[in-house]
């Protein structure tokens, strides 16, 4: 299902992380009194309507923006806007329609995108009469929220409901593998693709942030079908410059959670920066399937005595939370390697579809406890009673137990290995399970 995306703006300090974190769960964004704390958005998917939506927090819009920073901030405020399926336009009653709301409301009126107006920190009756004022801006009804104290959320969600459309099927066949080619500007993501493919597609430059739409090529691969997705690059949070270079996180993002497979291209030159294992800590986030692609080998200065087995020791290393994914070395520029990279890639989708019988499954795990019994917590002992796989693509596993609660994260990671040992699911993260005997 293609997730859609909703994103919540307003100006400073009006509550919008506040609204973020309370619908989300937990706090996700950094919730201040200081105007303009969030100063890149901050997206997390939700529950919604049996599927999930994307939520997107932004940061505070200033309408005559008195920095370069404050440049950049409105910059991805817009984008996030551009991408939306629908607007939360929050205000804040104790403040009163300002200035900055009117021109915010007509901006707005223009994108003619699916809308509500939420009006936060009512929570008196006090202020849900003042709360009428906000129909002054031509939005429809306002309605009164306290995202601190948890007030109006349902409305707010039965609202967000009549705004979107019913969850969309992508276009892509169920059987195709969906590979999404991921990682910061100027890797070489988009001359990989037209290596791939054998021909000029996406436009390349070596002008960092070139490309910002998502790019969707189906094309046959040994055989098989193939949905290719080029991103823009996942620029590090903080430095995204308008214009040309302004966005690509969310079109990022967004392909991460429609693909199967990511190829994470990282710079050979450069090695692992922080922002490739963010970008990678995405990609696990989202359970999908992973390549580590370390292009622009043939530019490594070979006086530097580094060949591919250090390199991929230090790739390793630095990614050491997927040590499941592959990595394959390619100059995209000069064709070598990217025969070897679809190959791993479709490799991988395999893997991730494959579905083990639960007899053999069993036998495995009650080995690996007869191996190495599980230890208790607090005088209380982890029994493990049976197992079977759910689901594919992700690989998805159930464990019966007797108390999900007794299961340490270095058990979990022990069975994990045990799986893989048995059963490959080379490049794909596990996604185990744990539940009460009866119950899954």
């Amino acid at each position: 299902m293609t997730k859609p995306l909703v994103a919540i703006v307003g100006r400073p300090n009006v509550g919008k992380s506040t609204l973020f974190n309370r619908l989300v769960g937990q706090p996700a964004a950094i919730v201040s009194d200081v105007p303009g704390t969030t100063r890149d958005r901050v997206t997390a998917t939700i529950p919604w309507k049996d599927q999930s939506l994307i939520l997107v927090d932004t940061g505070g819009i200033e309408v005559a923006p008195t920095s370069d920073l404050w440049e950049k901030v409105r910059a991805q405020v817009e984008m996030a806007i551009e991408e939306a399926d629908a607007i939360i336009f929050l205000t804040d009653v104790v403040d009163g329609i300002t200035p900055a709301d009117m021109e915010i409301a007509q901006s707005l009126r223009l994108r003619a995108k699916p809308m509500m107006l939420a009006v936060n920190k009512v929570d008196n009756p006090k202020r849900e009469l003042d709360a009428m004022e906000f129909y002054a801006l031509g939005l429809g009804d306002p309605l009164p929220i306290s995202a601190y104290h948890n007030l109006g959320m349902r409305n707010l969600l039965a609202q967000l409901d009549s705004l979107l459309a019913e969850p969309s099927e992508d276009n892509d066949t169920p059987g195709d593998m969906r590979l999404a080619i991921v990682g910061r500007p100027n890797v070489g993501k988009s001359l990989l693709l037209n290596t791939i493919l054998g021909h000029e597609r996406s436009i390349v430059s070596p002008i960092p942030g070139t490309t910002r739409d998502a790019i969707d090529i189906s094309f046959d691969f040994a055989g098989k079908p193939v949905s290719l997705i080029d991103t823009a690059g996942v620029r590090r949070r903080g430095s995204i410059e308008p214009g040309i270079e302004k966005d690509s996180v969310l079109r990022a993002v967004r392909a991460i959670e429609r693909s199967n497979v990511c190829l994470l291209v990282i710079d050979a030159t450069e090695g692992v920066t922080a922002q490739d294992t963010h970008i990678a800590g995405q990609v696990m986030d989202t359970y999908k399937g992973v390549v580590v692609v370390v292009n622009k080998w043939d530019l490594v200065d070979k006086d530097m005595d580094m060949n591919k087995e250090k390199m991929a020791a230090e790739v390793r290393r630095m990614l050491k939370f997927i040590p499941y994914a592959p990595i394959c070395f390619t100059s995209a520029l000069k064709g070598t390697g990217v025969q070897n990279v679809m190959e791993t890639a479709l490799n991988v989708y395999q893997h991730g579809t494959k579905i083990v019988g639960r007899g053999v499954l069993e036998r495995t795990l009650m080995s690996a406890v007869a191996a190495h019994a599980p230890s208790g917590r607090g005088g209380h002992a982890l029994k493990i009673y049976r197992i079977y796989q759910r689901g594919a693509s992700p690989p998805t596993f159930v464990t019966f137990v007797n108390n999900p609660s007794l299961v340490h994260f270095s058990y979990q990671r022990y069975i994990e290995n045990q799986i893989r040992s048995a059963f490959g699911f080379a490049g794909n993260p596990l996604h185990l399970i744990f539940s009460t005997r009866g119950k899954g």
